[in-house]
């Protein structure tokens, strides 16, 4: 065979060869966060040779005066795609401003969800009244915005109150939109994940699906249908075993991959090209786009 011909066969193979080494999609990360300030750079170039094709920089922050955050992150790196929100740990802070001001951040390119909103009953660091009447609003934005939502979920110690009341304001308020979203961080049991399903969501699974007494989890994540799966870090907290305790990074989205293997039959690489391609069916971004981002 001639050089030429040679030649052209490796520019058709190279790109197949990237994708099988770029396979992991880190569907929720909090890069901004003051824990990467000394090595942030790092941290993201660590994400990538280790495996990881895109990472969501989700846009809450520490509430109003930082909603762009994972703007600024995304229009950085061409790897990242950014959400905006407000978390309902700082739900008591919103105000009209800072909605407007979300309005106009919904518009930019990189944006491609709204959130991370919904309800946290085990910290109640805002009245739940608040948090509830944000969550609402901030999906009304969304459905004029036509930006899927990214959820936040935690309960009471020991009660499902914030499930029900979570689930309750998405069938009430969400369902009609013909948007869903991703259930992130999955914390519940299967009747929780099966409500969200039949909503249209994906169900996102990070670190503590590893964790010993994660039980609930994992057997939720056994009946989730694999294409509607994604993972992710939720970094920089929910370290993975074998990490757990220390600071959470994208690059450790591999071991969540590998726990849902374990529990699927699959190799850690079959979850991650199966959730990369879910996350991007379910964002519609194109192929031509992903192809793009792993010869950045």
């Amino acid at each position: 065979m001639g050089d030429v011909g040679m030649s052209s066969i490796l520019l058709v193979l190279l790109p197949n060869d990237q994708r099988r080494t770029n396979m992991f999609v880190d569907s929720h990360a909090h890069l901004e966060m003051r824990q990467f300030d000394a090595d942030r750079e790092q941290m993201i170039a660590r994400a990538r040779e280790s495996g990881v094709e895109k990472i969501v920089a989700i846009g809450s922050g520490t509430g109003p005066g930082s909603l762009d955050c994972g703007i600024q992150l995304a229009e950085q790196h061409q790897f990242i795609y950014a959400t905006i929100g407000i978390h309902p740990h700082e739900a008591k802070l919103a105000t009209d401003a800072d909605f407007q001001e979300l309005e106009r951040l919904a518009k930019r390119p990189n944006v491609i969800a709204w959130g991370e909103i919904g309800l946290d009953y085990f910290y109640d660091h805002s009245p739940r009244e608040i948090q509830k009447a944000t969550f609402v609003t901030q999906m009304e934005l969304a459905r004029v915005a036509k930006l899927p939502i990214v959820i936040h979920c935690r309960p009471s110690d020991g009660s499902d109150n914030a499930w029900d009341d979570c689930l309750g304001l998405l069938d009430q308020y969400w369902k009609t939109a013909d948007l869903a979203g991703v259930l992130h961080c999955f914390t519940g049991s299967w009747p929780h994940a099966k409500r969200a399903l039949d909503l249209g969501f994906m169900i996102s699974f990070a670190g503590n699906i590893t964790f010993p007494k994660a039980q609930s989890i994992r057997d939720a994540a056994r009946d989730v249908p694999p294409e509607r799966t994604l993972i992710e870090t939720d970094s920089p907290f929910l370290a993975p075993v074998p990490y757990r305790g220390k600071r959470n990074e994208p690059a450790f989205v591999k071991e969540v991959a590998r726990q849902l293997g374990e529990l699927r039959g699959l190799s850690m690489e079959e979850i991650g090209r199966q959730t990369a391609d879910n996350f991007y069916n379910f964002f519609k971004l194109t192929e031509s786009n992903r192809s793009k981002d792993l010869r950045c």
